[in-house]
């Protein structure tokens, strides 16, 4: 007896009936139809079953997801797989019905479930690229940020060398091979790699500065890079060598200051500062254990939901800590103005994260950068010694959110306000 005789004959013929009638069927009936064929006919009606479940998963009126969306995508994974392996389309077939099914486990906060299927993705992705000799290895940059934000840092740091090692040669591709390395930096820096993080960050520095040179980059991403790796040799004791990088980072923000941008690039800047931001607070802000952190250095967009929910409204905890600890700083500055600033530093970071993907950013997070100057020049009044540096730092952040914002002048008027704090007013010796 052949497989189609233990069918149902007339649901055999009822699904070709819906598939073959005048009009387009509904998305119900559709994977109704799929379901019974790919019984008869594998090959021919699981990747058309795949792609109906996906279909069907979103409310067609609304566009937004059904209440059994997660369902569906695990129906659709368990189609994909039952594909024989001997079809060629079989590894894209699964591989994209993995993919809508481990965002719906990282939504629901299955984090362990959504890295699993990371695995598999990655696992299609090697095979893929071990027969076409390709450098690149799809689903790599996810499990790198799976593991990331699994606190696996080690782990990420590996994965983002493999994608760097195979970035490299291909160039700078106007800001992605930069993106990239900045992304490395950070896994890096986690993992407690810091010399090699530290000349990742340099590279990145060397990609900005010849990519604006020929304007495939905004002058002001090469200017975010710089003060980054400032900071970052500051943190490795190497004052000197970071004082040299902040007088070229001054140059070029006189350049700007003088003449501006010399190609418009839209809002791509402003992100670019945002996850370099973020990238240099993540020393001292650190979200809460108990939920996913997301990768240091990558950009909001890639974050699992949750992890990005799980950040971005932590806004609301420090808002309170911020408005709490505001009284006692003033009554007690011995005790808690070193601790304000800190975690306002912490809030205006993670507000501006928020906000720029929207409009108006300048105007949310405005008085924020405001206010961070103000606390640290009281901390700079009172305790000089760790006051001043960190007023330094609170201008240079005010300057690169001038930047982002395109206010050159009120940015270049902090930066050297803040070398000034420094003692860097004149260039020093290389």
């Amino acid at each position: 007896m052949s497989h189609s005789e233990k069918i149902d004959q007339d649901d055999i013929l009822r699904a070709r009936s819906i598939l073959l009638a005048g009009i387009h069927p509904a998305p119900r009936e559709q994977v109704d139809a799929y379901r019974v064929l790919a019984q008869v006919s594998p090959a021919a009606y699981l990747p058309l079953l795949v792609r109906a479940l996906h279909r069907l998963s979103y409310d067609v009126g609304t566009g937004k997801k059904h209440a059994v969306f997660l369902a569906l995508c695990e129906e659709a994974v368990a189609a994909a797989r039952a594909i024989d392996p001997a079809e060629p389309f079989r590894a894209d077939v699964l591989y994209v019905a993995l993919d809508w099914c481990q965002k719906e486990l990282y939504e629901q906060d299955r984090h362990t479930e959504g890295l699993a299927l990371r695995a598999e993705m990655l696992a299609i992705g090697r095979a893929q690229a071990a027969r076409s000799a390709a450098a690149e290895v799809r689903g790599l940059h996810a499990w790198a940020a799976g593991l990331s934000e699994a606190g696996r840092y080690a782990e990420a740091a590996d994965a983002l060398t493999e994608i760097a090692e195979a970035a490299l040669p291909r160039g700078p591709r106007n800001g992605e091979l930069a993106r990239t390395l900045l992304d490395w930096a950070a896994a890096l820096d986690d993992a407690g790699r810091s010399e090699e993080a530290l000349a990742a960050c340099e590279q990145v520095v060397a990609v900005e500065a010849a990519e604006a040179a020929t304007d495939r980059v905004p002058m002001t991403c090469h200017l975010f890079a710089l003060v980054r790796y400032a900071q970052m040799l500051d943190i490795r004791g190497r004052g000197t060598q970071a004082a040299a990088v902040r007088q070229e980072a001054l140059a070029l923000l006189t350049e700007l200051a003088a003449t501006g941008e010399r190609t418009s690039w839209g809002g791509y800047p402003a992100q670019y500062w945002a996850v370099l931001l973020s990238f240099a607070c993540a020393e001292t802000d650190r979200p809460a254990p108990g939920g996913p952190r997301p990768a240091t250095g990558a950009a909001p967009m890639p974050w699992s939901p949750d992890g990005r929910r799980r950040f971005l409204d932590s806004r609301t905890a420090l808002r309170e800590e911020v408005d709490a600890l505001t009284p006692r700083a003033a009554e007690d500055p011995d005790r808690h103005l070193a601790e304000l600033v800190r975690l306002h530093r912490a809030l205006t970071v993670r507000s501006a994260v928020y906000w720029v993907q929207r409009t108006l950013f300048a105007t949310r997070v405005r008085s924020l950068f405001d206010e961070g100057v103000a606390l640290a020049r009281r901390l700079s009044h009172h305790a000089p010694a760790t006051g001043t540096p960190a007023l330094a730092t609170a201008l240079i952040d005010r300057a690169t959110f001038h930047t982002a914002a395109h206010e050159f002048a009120p940015a270049l008027a902090d930066f050297r306000e803040a070398l000034t704090h420094l003692g860097e007013t004149t260039p020093p010796a290389r």
